[in-house]
């Protein structure tokens, strides 16, 4: 049995307060509207292609987690970039809420058109790489004292690559996978209206940077 699948797999963590190009905090900016950005683009040509095939559409985004330290509200909408309370750590989990969100409402409108493709979202474990490189030294002390905990690279594309490819999960979609299970995520990340707010959120400032490519 094959597959079509799209993964949405860069990412940062941790990282001092900043803007993206585009003028938006760097962790939400980068974790998640790049990625949202990209799927619209190649959308079409997933969709056209599964249904001239036959063959199933995956799109799996990794998330995290981390998900579930955001901040109060989930999202913060009305101030995405203020610097006064940003927090690394919750902005990191928004972004990674952000990321099972989209699958979620992604999912559904794929299901009300019929397309012969699926959306879910992944917690890969804790992995040492690079990600870690803003926060290195507690990250060292994190895997001393829960070491057992950690997975070498392979271990954590495991869930990834079980998502994308297992055909067990046919038809399967707008579901979080942790350890190759499906797994219930937080309150936040199974509010419906969470979810469609943040794609026409997401929506608009897309929207906005290409006019201001436009004039530019």
């Amino acid at each position: 049995m094959h597959f079509l699948f799209f993964r949405n797999n860069a990412g940062i963590m941790f990282c001092p307060y900043d803007l993206s190009e585009d003028g938006f905090e760097i962790q939400f900016a980068t974790n998640h509207i790049g990625h949202f950005h990209l799927t619209n683009l190649l959308l079409e040509k997933i969709k056209q292609t599964a249904k001239s095939t036959g063959i199933e559409g995956r799109i799996v985004n990794l998330s995290s987690v981390a998900h579930i330290h955001t901040y109060s509200g989930g999202i913060k909408f009305e101030n995405i970039n203020d610097e006064r309370s940003y927090c690394d750590k919750r902005s990191y989990g928004q972004s990674k809420l952000a990321n099972i969100l989209h699958a979620t409402e992604l999912s559904r409108r794929l299901q009300a058109e019929g397309a012969n493709v699926t959306v879910n979202s992944v917690h890969p474990g804790l992995i040492m790489t690079n990600l870690f490189k803003h926060s290195g030294f507690l990250m060292k002390i994190l895997k001393f004292s829960t070491g057992i905990l950690w997975k070498n690279v392979p271990q954590g594309a495991a869930t990834t690559c079980y998502v994308a490819l297992h055909p067990s999960l046919k038809c399967v979609t707008g579901k979080y996978f942790v350890d190759c299970n499906e797994f219930k995520p937080s309150a936040y990340a199974r509010d419906e209206i969470l979810a469609k707010r943040l794609w026409d959120f997401s929506n608009k400032i897309i929207n906005a940077a290409e006019i201001d490519v436009k004039v530019s």
